[in-house]
């Protein structure tokens, strides 16, 4: 029986979309089927203390995390990754900032009419998009942001990873990680960041030497 992977994500977050490549590349060499979230920063850090800066960048994440919950409601989980995944190219591969030229262009990829536009500034499912963040966050506790995974009953923030691994590595990676949070006494392992989230494909061989 293969595993049972849920995936919490917000759409602008750099460093989810990197753990989301792995998940994805381990999702297809260990056949298991993963079940595609959203989770909010905007809502994790409502109502903490933050600087103006970072909160400022909550609006323009609302939205795409807006668009992906309503393609959840309306078309279901196919969807939501294919949303996912041209949003995060257009957001992170490509760098584009301006949500009003992303969300136009992943719709369209997607094959989604361009009034679905609507959702990025709509409230209508919102209390769908809070379930859904408070389902992944509450299972790993507040002190922790974007992504959160289930895998069947235990779950963990993270990892923080760059650049996602391939192959026999990003399989490795999986049994350890999994292994570690499956111990019930297990909370945290750390280290600095010494690089920040690496997209394109050629810099992997550069990293690797």
């Amino acid at each position: 029986m293969s595993d049972s992977v849920t995936f919490w994500f917000d759409p602008s977050c750099p460093w989810a979309w990197m753990t989301s490549r792995w998940v994805d590349e381990v999702s297809d060499l260990r056949g298991f089927d993963v079940n595609w979230q959203v989770m909010s920063l905007a809502v994790l850090n409502e109502n903490t203390d933050v600087s103006e800066e970072y909160r400022a960048f909550f609006p323009r994440a609302l939205k795409y995390t807006r668009l992906v919950q309503a393609a959840q409601e309306l078309h279901g989980q196919e969807t939501v990754k294919a949303l996912y995944d041209a949003l995060g190219t257009r957001i992170h591969h490509d760098g584009n900032s301006d949500a009003d030229s992303v969300i136009p262009a992943a719709l369209a990829e997607v094959g989604l009419p361009s009034d679905f536009a609507r959702y990025a500034t709509s409230e209508e499912y919102d209390p769908q998009m809070r379930a859904s963040h408070f389902e992944g966050i509450n299972r790993v506790g507040q002190d922790v942001g974007t992504p959160v995974i289930a895998v069947n009953d235990v779950a963990f923030f993270g990892p923080v990873i760059s650049p996602a691994p391939t192959g026999d590595a990003a399989v490795a990676l999986w049994d350890g990680v999994v292994a570690v949070a499956s111990y019930d006494g297990f909370f945290e392992i750390k280290r600095s960041r010494t690089r920040g989230p690496i997209f394109a494909p050629d810099l992997l061989a550069e990293v690797a030497e």
